[in-house]
């Protein structure tokens, strides 16, 4: 148990820092084309992000350290997925929020209102609520059926979300962090049921199924949460995203995997489990009007241009 909460904590603190250098990398690289006098916006027709600004804003130094910090995070997780219930490991690690508001006050020139402090305090105090409540972790195993369902959906919800939130511009924000979210949390409930691993066995892990869930949720979330960061506000991104990585594998667990909470703590636990939840919504519902993206790719601060 302290060994997973300890690997959680790590993967959210990755995740967190992670999320405003990919952000600084996308507006840096907006930036970078308004000065060249090309496509200012780099937007699509529906007012989406175009494929080449998204390109170009993952080849930014910023966001190459955020991607690897990333990367970092996931191998953490993993290991957090598979030694604690899902609702709390995926919980601690959204908790990346915390980091990455804080973090944005000084890379991104942010400031917070008091109703998202509030709210950052209230998911500070679930996660406590759930780390004393959760018993140990369930099973590693389901039927074959889950691990197809699993990819199929997963697949579903990244392509054709992805398109949808390209024609939802500059609307899509929230959508695109949660669909990055919801990527994430099938990337955490492929990892805990992955066939292959213990006992090592490189047949059944290449023909599982869920590996390669894993991938299209951890390829097809990253690359949703780049447009998100391209077009809204950094921390209604992430809170969007904690939404969809928290629910989603929490309920599975709980559900299908057996995961519980100790004996006559489990109304703690689903207390700690609405709250942080309720207080992600609460950042991003507070923070979107005053945290939206940069106009005319203008920095919030005039000093980060020259970073």
């Amino acid at each position: 148990m302290i060994i997973g909460l300890v690997t959680a904590v790590a993967a959210s603190a990755c995740y967190g820092t992670g999320s405003v250098l990919q952000a600084v990398g996308s507006r840096r690289s907006a930036r970078e084309e308004a000065a060249k006098g090309g496509d200012s916006t780099g937007t699509t027709a529906h007012g989406g992000p175009s494929l080449s600004s998204t390109a170009k804003a993952a080849v930014t130094w910023e966001f190459i350290l955020g991607t690897v910090l990333d990367f970092i995070g996931f191998g953490l997780g993993a290991l957090a997925a598979r030694l604690l219930p899902l609702f709390l490991s995926q919980t601690i690690i959204s908790a990346n929020l915390v980091i990455t508001a804080v973090l944005s006050i000084k890379l991104l020139g942010i400031r917070l209102k008091q109703l998202e402090w509030a709210s950052i305090g209230v998911l500070c105090s679930a996660l406590v609520l759930l780390a004393v409540s959760a018993g140990p972790e369930g099973g590693h195993h389901a039927e074959m059926s889950f691990h197809w369902w699993l990819l199929a959906i997963t697949t579903v919800l990244l392509v054709g979300g992805g398109l949808l939130v390209r024609r939802m511009g500059a609307n899509g924000a929230i959508v695109a962090g949660l669909l990055s979210g919801l990527g994430f949390g099938a990337l955490g409930v492929g990892v805990r049921i992955l066939n292959g691993v213990e006992p090592f066995d490189l047949g059944s892990l290449l023909s599982d199924p869920a590996l390669y869930a894993i991938l299209v949720g951890g390829i097809g979330g990253m690359y949703v949460h780049t447009v998100a960061l391209q077009i809204g506000s950094v921390n209604g991104a992430t809170a969007a995203l904690v939404v969809g990585e928290t629910v989603l594998p929490g309920a599975v667990g709980v559900l299908w995997l057996g995961d519980s909470t100790k004996a006559g703590l489990g109304w703690l636990g689903v207390a700690g489990f609405v709250l942080a939840v309720v207080s992600a919504v609460g950042v991003a519902y507070f923070g979107q009007d005053t945290h939206g993206g940069l106009p005319d790719g203008e920095p919030a601060r005039p000093e980060l241009a020259d970073r």
